[in-house]
């Protein structure tokens, strides 16, 4: 008798199991690829894009420039935000931008306000995007860690975002709409432990917590709040550090991950935006955390560093 109950028991779960993957997959589907973008013109008609001449920050700020969206470039590097300006103008001829330039390394917090909120003075701003982020060189223990490099993760990784954020949310509460879109990673939301890469992971989590907690604490002015969780993408920071060159089925290009971060914009509180990053994730929530936290990955990627004597973390 106790084995039959047993057995009804285990048949009970397994079929409540299976009824929540089945409803996962199809909700998976649904947001991912069926789902429609929101008209991201109706938080306001100017973006804002952080870490904007390279990478994920790049492509996100054309594909927004795309929308019809006019955008606010901000970077440390005049010249290389008078070029993506000159890019996006040339590509798409009726949209405006305005490059503000800030030193995230070299700026306090109240510098970064008042630097931000004097370049979108009298502009209609309805989207942040913070996209800006560092990384370890190459993985390696906490101890071996740079002080500089520590100190420029923790500044530009949340120093940041929190300034960058504290900014625009009076204007956002203002007008009672407004997106925040901060760029976190897989390694502070899929996977337990990052091993190697410890203070970036760290980083992200706060930018997780932050995002999250700001959701819920905001969504009665009509802000909407989110973090996004990529996995690896072809950009040059990966590229360095992964030895990742070409794009693949689980690896794409930053502009496949930015059409798919800008449809999810406005959405979820936290979300992996790219199909292939957000079926890894999936998967993962299935996998024992012994396993995940093996991390052969970022062990290879340090002995190769060690190999050659021109990568190493200081």
């Amino acid at each position: 008798m106790a084995i039959e109950f047993i057995f009804r028991v285990v048949y009970i779960v397994s079929f409540f199991f299976l009824l929540k993957l089945i409803w996962s997959l199809i909700r998976g589907i649904w947001v991912v690829f069926l789902r429609p973008a929101k008209n991201l013109k109706e938080y306001g008609t100017w973006a804002i894009v952080t870490g904007c001449t390279d990478g994920l920050g790049k492509a996100i700020a054309f594909e927004l420039a795309s929308k019809g969206l006019n955008i606010v470039l901000v970077g440390r590097n005049p010249e290389k935000l008078k070029a993506t300006s000159f890019e996006i103008h040339r590509r798409y001829k009726f949209v405006e931008t305005k490059d503000v330039v800030i030193d995230f390394l070299k700026s306090s917090g109240t510098e970064i306000s008042k630097l931000i909120e004097e370049g979108i003075e009298g502009l209609d701003i309805g989207i942040l995007i913070n996209v800006a982020g560092l990384n370890y060189p190459t993985a390696g223990y906490f101890h071996e860690v740079d002080e500089e490099v520590m100190h420029s993760l923790l500044k530009v990784n949340i120093d940041s975002v929190t300034w960058m954020t504290k900014s625009v949310l009076p204007i956002m509460i203002r007008k009672r709409k407004g997106a925040i879109v901060n760029l976190g990673a897989g390694s502070s939301a899929v996977i337990p432990s990052s091993p190697l890469f410890t203070l970036y992971a760290s980083t992200k989590c706060y930018m997780d917590q932050l995002s999250r907690s700001l959701y819920v604490e905001y969504k009665k002015y009509g802000i909407d709040v989110q973090v996004q969780v990529p996995a690896y993408c072809t950009t040059r920071m990966t590229m360095r550090i992964a030895a990742m060159k070409e794009p693949s089925l689980f690896i794409p290009t930053a502009e496949d991950f930015a059409r798919a971060s800008v449809r999810m914009i406005g959405y979820e509180a936290r979300c992996s935006p790219y199909w292939a990053h957000a079926l890894q994730w999936g998967v993962s929530q299935y996998i024992p955390d012994t396993f995940l936290d093996a991390n052969r990955l970022a062990e290879g990627i340090r002995r190769r560093s060690l190999r050659n004597p021109e990568n190493h973390i200081n």
